[in-house]
């Protein structure tokens, strides 16, 4: 889920950026600093929005760079349990496929890409045995992030696709099309029935 966030912290300007006004060159170092930055409590940072305040520059001695205290807002993504995301198939490997997000990537254990018996190709596709659905590399998709683990420096993101108006878009519209389809004939199935009711009573009324 994306956040704008709010934060205060001492920003390190080097000392190739001291040409600058002040706060520009605040915001260029802030730039550099959360590009591809993550953080377990803030999460992935996706862009610096604005410098809203930066104090008086403290040099401390030996290091060459100035710090100035200031406060910035942030573009953020965190991912949230439960939470529903969009996109691409960057990867298929024989456990799985990885999605990438945009921000992040997730990875669908092979048996959370769909809800049938699944099967790895040496083509990099995946198949199911009773569906026949197929899913690749470029594919997009919607899933459902069930797992998130900060060990290591990346988060890793576990996500599934068997639930229900998940998986390829493809076979979300099938699925939607089907039940649309279904639907309809139970409605025709009512209609047949609430007819034949209609003429039995009209026929007890005669006798």
């Amino acid at each position: 889920m994306f956040y704008l966030a709010e934060v205060e912290d001492y920003v390190r300007v080097e000392p190739k950026l001291f040409g600058l006004p002040t706060v520009e060159a605040v915001d260029q170092q802030l730039r550099e600093i959360y590009s591809n930055y993550y953080d377990k409590e803030l999460g992935r940072s996706v862009a610096v929005i604005e410098v809203l305040e930066v104090g008086e520059g403290i040099i401390i001695p030996g290091d060459g760079a100035t710090y100035y205290n200031s406060r910035f807002k942030l573009l953020v993504w965190k991912p949230e349990l439960q939470e529903l995301v969009y996109g691409e198939i960057a990867e298929i490997t024989k456990f799985g496929a990885f999605i990438d997000m945009g921000s992040m990537r997730g990875m669908i254990h092979i048996s959370q890409t769909m809800d049938d018996f699944v099967s790895f190709s040496k083509t990099n596709v995946l198949s199911g045995k009773v569906s026949k659905r197929n899913l690749k590399q470029g594919d997009m998709c919607i899933a459902r992030v069930v797992a998130i683990s900060h060990k290591g420096e990346e988060p890793k993101i576990g996500l599934t696709m068997r639930q229900p108006g998940l998986g390829k878009l493809e076979w979300i519209k099938e699925d939607l099309i089907k039940k649309e389809k279904e639907a309809e004939k139970a409605e025709r199935i009512a209609a047949k029935g609430e007819g034949k009711s209609e003429k039995k009573a009209k026929g007890e009324k005669k006798k």
